[in-house]
C-alpha cells in the first residue's frame, strides 16, 4: 500500500513558498511562538536599513574624502560605528584597499561570515561549497566566471572571513567619475565589487 501523506501537518501547507511562510507565521503566531511585530520590525531592517546601499555610501565617502579613506583603512570599527553600520555580523570589521597592484576578494571557508549591517544577507553563491573551496585555490578562475579580467601584474589576495572578523573591500574609484556627488558615486558601486568578485559600474557618458 503507498504511503499516504494526507495526515502529515507538511501536507497541509499550500505549494506556493510565499503562501506557505505565511501559514506558517500564522501557525507560530497562534501558538505564542512568534510576535507579528517583532517579525515586521526585523523584516522591515532586512529590506530598507541594512544592504549594499549602506556599502555603497561608505565606498562613495571613501572615494570623495581622503580623510575619511585614510581613518577607514586604518581603523574601520569606530568610523562605520559613528555612521550606525554596526551591530550583529559586523562587530570587528577590516576595510581592504584595491589597487592596480593587488585586487582583493573575500570568502568565508568555514561557513558564511558576511558583514550584513554594510551588504545584507549573504547571496547563495557566497555560502556555496564550491565558492569556499575554489575562492581560495583558484581565485582568478573564479573572478573569470564573475566577469572580472585583471592585468597579468595584478596580484589577488583572498581574505578568509571569521566570525571575530570580517571583511569590506574598498575597489577602485572607476575612470570618468570625477565630480559626480556622493550619491551619484555610490550608485556605481554594486555589493559584488565590495566582495571582491565584481568591479564598480562606469558612468555613463553625458
Amino acid at each position: 500500500m503507498p504511503h499516504d501523506h494526507s495526515d502529515h501537518p507538511h501536507a497541509l501547507l499550500p505549494p506556493d513558498p510565499a503562501l506557505r511562510v505565511k501559514a506558517l507565521e500564522t501557525i507560530l503566531t497562534r501558538k505564542g511562538l512568534i510576535d507579528p511585530a517583532a517579525l515586521d520590525e526585523i523584516i522591515d531592517t532586512y529590506q530598507t536599513k541594512v544592504g549594499p546601499q549602506n556599502g555603497a555610501r561608505v565606498v562613495a565617502r571613501a572615494w570623495s574624502e581622503p580623510a575619511f579613506k585614510a581613518a577607514l583603512l586604518a581603523d574601520a570599527d569606530p568610523v562605520l560605528s559613528e555612521l550606525g553600520y554596526y551591530g550583529r555580523q559586523g562587530e570587528h570589521m577590516v576595510v581592504v584597499e584595491n589597487t592596480p597592484e593587488q585586487h582583493n576578494m573575500v570568502v568565508c571557508t568555514l561557513c558564511s561570515c558576511y558583514p550584513w549591517p554594510l551588504l545584507g544577507i549573504p547571496p547563495g553563491w557566497y555560502k556555496s561549497d564550491a565558492y569556499r573551496a575554489r575562492a581560495v585555490r583558484a581565485p582568478r578562475a573564479v573572478l573569470s566566471e564573475f566577469g572580472v579580467s585583471l592585468p597579468e601584474g595584478t596580484r589577488v589576495r583572498v581574505w578568509d572571513s571569521t566570525a571575530e572578523v570580517r571583511y569590506l573591500v574598498l575597489p577602485m574609484r572607476p575612470e570618468g567619475s570625477e565630480g559626480l556627488d556622493e550619491d551619484a558615486l555610490a550608485a556605481l558601486v554594486t555589493r559584488d565589487s565590495m566582495v571582491g568578485t565584481g568591479l564598480p559600474k562606469t558612468p555613463e557618458a553625458p
